[in-house]
């Protein structure tokens, strides 16, 4: 009998721990399944804020040099020098080139020779009207003296004709006198022109910078032979300041169009981290109909450089600034099947806000935001990292212990 009653205790402890073990196993089961009742979900949190957001048109622009010059040689020779390096900003009349002179002087004093030969020329043709002019001078007066005697009979006819004839010739030959002066002045004047030119093209052997701006790649070397206006020898850029051109739908037009008329619409490019401001310079004649856009130019300083051409860089044209509405990040927003939403966190605790998102916008510094009507109101605080894991009235635990705007 005490060893069957021993029997009876261990199987009664046995049958205890198993009915144990089940209760133990469930309670495990119901907290995995609701963590929420037995942990906080950490997330990051901000406060939505109200603020004056600016009125823009998003583009995308690229980048060109307001000015661009190929710059070509105006005569031909050699290259003595190449007097700036690649990749250089140069000012505007600095020398860049230096073409080889010698031919062209050897041609300027040949035309200096000349031009004094025609002087000389000239002042010897003068001499001859001056003396033929005292010839023809006293033939003229012989004749009139000679008609008068015939008059009288004191000379025969013959000889009034002889003198006659002779003042004739006289006046005949300063004619032709004077015209040889005149000849002689205008070879000189054509030589003279010549020589001009000779020292224009000399002058042209130092190849200068029509503007000023940044070198590119030199496509001759000292000793290379060039033509004039031939070859392209460098291209200079203008790069402070420049433009960006761009397009904007055609729908925007008009409101462009006004408000340019009443003050200067600026214009904010960013790429990477670089954000520089300007203004809009142009607006195109036409609409493009294939993609229906307007194309416009905006003007930047540029005086750091931060532009360059042919690059693209993302535009912000700002048309006006509405104010008091109420912002969020965007990271913030989620996307589910009746709409937009936003997580809130009330009493420590999260909870689901339908939220209508206007549109986004990035500003100068910080994250990328968006306007939302209706759902929240400036000072709630929303759920910006860690949404996946909540659920609605799950607990919260915020890793940034005050939520800033």
């Amino acid at each position: 009998m005490k060893h069957h009653g021993i029997l009876s205790l261990l199987q009664f402890a046995l049958l205890g721990a198993a009915l144990c073990f089940p209760l133990t196993s469930c309670t495990r089961v119901a907290a995995k399944a609701n963590p929420a009742a037995t942990e906080a979900i950490p997330v990051r949190a901000v406060r939505a804020v109200s603020e004056n957001v600016p009125l823009e048109v998003a583009a995308v622009g690229n980048v060109e040099a307001m000015n661009r010059v190929e710059v070509k040689s105006r005569v031909a020779g050699q290259i003595n020098r190449v007097a700036f390096a690649e990749g250089q900003n140069v000012s505007k009349g600095q020398l860049l080139f230096n073409i080889d002179r010698e031919t062209l002087e050897r041609q300027a004093l040949e035309q200096q020779a000349n031009l004094e030969r025609d002087a000389a020329m000239e002042q010897q043709a003068s001499a001859v009207v001056a003396r033929d002019r005292a010839a023809e001078k006293q033939s003229q007066s012989e004749a009139d003296v000679a008609r008068r005697l015939g008059t009288l009979g004191v000379l025969s006819g013959q000889r009034v004709s002889q003198l006659v004839t002779t003042g004739d010739t006289a006046s005949a030959a300063l004619r032709a006198d004077q015209a040889a002066v005149e000849a002689a002045a205008g070879t000189s004047r054509a030589d003279r022109a010549r020589l001009a030119e000779t020292q224009l093209q000399l002058r042209f052997t130092d190849v200068v910078a029509p503007i000023s701006g940044r070198a590119g790649a030199v496509t001759v070397k000292a000793g290379n032979m060039v033509r004039e206006n031939d070859t392209t020898l460098v291209t200079l850029l203008q790069l402070a300041p420049l433009y960006v051109t761009f397009g904007i739908p055609e729908q925007s037009l008009p409101e462009v169009q006004r408000l340019n008329a009443t003050g200067q619409l600026m214009v904010n490019a960013s790429a990477n981290t670089l954000s520089v401001e300007g203004h809009l310079a142009f607006i195109d004649n036409a609409v493009d109909a294939t993609t229906g856009t307007i194309r416009l130019k905006a003007v930047f300083p540029n005086s750091d450089n931060a532009l360059w051409p042919g690059e693209f860089v993302n535009l912000r044209l700002r048309l006006g600034v509405e104010t008091s509405r109420t912002v969020v990040p965007e990271s913030s927003i989620q996307d589910g099947l009746d709409g937009k939403y936003i997580w809130l966190v009330k009493n420590g605790t999260a909870s689901i806000a339908p939220v209508a998102v206007e549109r986004t916008y990035r500003p100068q510094r910080g994250p990328e935001l968006a306007i939302v009507s209706g759902g929240i109101k400036p000072g709630d605080v929303i759920v910006t990292e860690g949404q996946l894991r909540l659920t609605p009235g799950a607990t919260i635990s915020l890793l940034n212990a005050s939520p800033a705007p």
